[in-house]
C-alpha cells in the first residue's frame, strides 16, 4: 500500500474547496481494490488560512501496471482519459466523478477523485437502473452525432474488443498435463473427469469449449446447442452487429460501477472504455452479477429505456431485444458455462441453467 503524501493531499483539498488550506486532520479508509489496484477514501477536516474549518471527502485510486489480453494500455486508461477533455462531454444527468489530480509514478497511476454519496450495487432500484439505461442511451447517442468531441481523446479501446474477448473461448488452450498438475487451479471434480475421459480436450480450444462438448457436461442439450449455434454462426452474428451504430462504451457497465445520486447518474471505473456496439453496455447491465430473479424484468424494461434515450439522436431500428440477447450471449454465454462447470454447488449450477434457459426462452419468442 502506497503511503499518503500529505502535501499532495493538501493540494487536492485546496482544489476541492477552492481555498487555501493551512492544516489538515484526516483518516484513510480502504474501499476496494485488488493486487493491481487500490482505492481509498480520505476524509477529514481542513483548516483554512482564515481559521475556518471545512470538511472534505476524496477518493484516492492507485492502479498498478498490468497486461489485459488484447488491451495492453487499459491499466493507465483512466489516467489518460482524465487528462483529456472527455469530461466536458458529460452533463449532470450522466457523468464520471470529478478528478482533482491525475499523476503517474513509473508503473502506477494515482487519481484523486470526487467521493460519491449515492446508491450503488444491489441497493439500486429498478427505477434507478431504468434511469441509468435511459441516460446512457442519450449520452451515447449525443456523442455519436457529434464525434468531433472525441477526436483528441487518447487511449480508447477499439471496436474489435468484443470479438477478441469472444475469441478467447476458442483459442486459449492448455495441455492435459498442465490441467492435471498441482499448478493448475482447475477444480478437482473437473480434473477427475479429465482422468476418466468424461471430458476430452479439443486441440487448440479452451477447456470450457471442450468440456461443453463432452459427455461429462450435464447442461441440458438445448442450452448447449444455443452456444454451439453461436460458435458456428459467429461470423454472421458479428456481421449483423457491424451494422449497429458505433458508440463510446463504458464496457464495465454493471451495478457496482453505477451510482444514483440526487444530481444524476455517475459512472466509475473507465479502464475498459472504448468504441463499441450500441447495446454492449446494456447487455452487461442486464446480466452481469445481476440477481437471477431480476433478469427477465431487466430485459423487458432496460432495453426499451436504453432505446428511448438513444432514439433521441440515432437510428435504433436494429437495436432490438434479439440483438441485445446476442450481445449477452457473446459477452457472457461462456462465462455462465464456466461458472456451471467449475462449481460443485447444485444451487450455483441450477442458477446458471435458469439464466441460460431464460435467454433461450426470450430468443424463442
Amino acid at each position: 500500500m502506497n503511503p499518503l503524501n500529505r502535501q499532495t493531499l493538501l493540494g487536492v483539498v485546496q482544489i476541492l474547496l477552492g481555498a487555501t488550506v493551512a492544516d489538515l486532520a484526516y483518516q484513510v479508509t480502504h474501499l476496494h481494490g485488488g493486487t493491481l489496484g487500490d482505492v481509498r477514501r480520505v476524509s477529514g477536516q481542513a483548516t483554512l488560512t482564515g481559521g475556518a474549518v471545512r470538511p472534505f471527502d476524496v477518493v484516492w485510486k492507485t492502479q498498478q501496471k498490468w497486461l489485459r489480453p488484447g488491451d495492453p494500455l487499459s491499466w493507465r486508461r483512466e489516467y489518460d482519459l482524465y487528462r483529456t477533455d472527455l469530461g466536458r462531454l458529460f452533463n449532470p444527468a450522466l457523468r464520471w466523478p470529478s478528478c482533482y489530480l491525475a499523476d503517474m509514478d513509473g508503473s502506477q497511476t494515482h487519481l484523486w477523485l470526487e467521493f460519491i454519496d449515492g446508491v450503488s450495487g444491489r441497493d439500486l432500484t429498478p427505477g434507478m437502473l431504468e434511469q441509468a439505461a435511459l441516460e446512457l442511451g442519450r449520452f451515447q447517442g449525443r456523442l455519436s452525432r457529434h464525434p468531433e468531441g472525441l477526436q483528441k481523446t487518447s487511449n480508447l479501446g477499439d471496436i474489435g474488443f468484443l470479438r477478441r474477448d469472444f475469441a478467447q473461448w476458442h483459442t486459449q488452450a492448455y495441455s492435459e498435463a498442465y490441467l492435471l498438475s498441482d499448478a493448475c487451479r482447475l477444480p478437482d471434480h473437473l480434473k477427475q473427469q479429465l482422468k476418466t475421459g468424461d471430458i476430452r480436450l479439443y486441440a487448440g480450444k479452451s477447456f470450457e469449449y471442450s468440456a461443453l462438448r463432452s459427455q461429462g457436461c450435464a447442461l441440458p442439450e438445448h442450452l448447449k446447442q444455443m452456444i454451439f449455434d453461436l460458435d458456428e454462426q459467429q461470423e454472421e452474428r458479428f456481421a449483423s452487429l457491424d451494422r449497429l451504430p458505433v458508440v463510446l462504451c463504458h464496457r464495465d457497465f454493471w451495478i457496482e460501477n453505477i451510482f444514483a445520486t440526487d444530481g444524476g447518474i455517475l459512472l466509475i471505473d473507465w479502464d475498459t472504455a472504448g468504441w463499441g456496439y450500441a447495446g454492449e453496455d446494456i447487455a452487461s447491465l442486464i446480466i452481469d452479477e445481476t440477481e437471477p430473479g431480476c433478469v427477465d424484468s431487466y430485459i423487458r424494461k432496460l432495453i426499451p429505456a436504453y432505446r428511448q434515450g438513444l432514439a433521441e439522436f440515432a437510428d435504433v431500428s436494429g437495436i432490438d431485444e434479439g440483438r441485445i440477447l446476442d450481445l449477452i450471449l457473446i459477452k457472457f454465454g461462456y462465462r455462465m458455462v464456466q461458472t456451471y462447470l467449475f462449481s460443485d454447488s447444485f444451487d450455483v449450477k441450477q442458477e446458471q441453467v435458469n439464466l441460460l434457459q431464460l435467454l433461450y426462452d426470450h430468443r424463442s419468442r
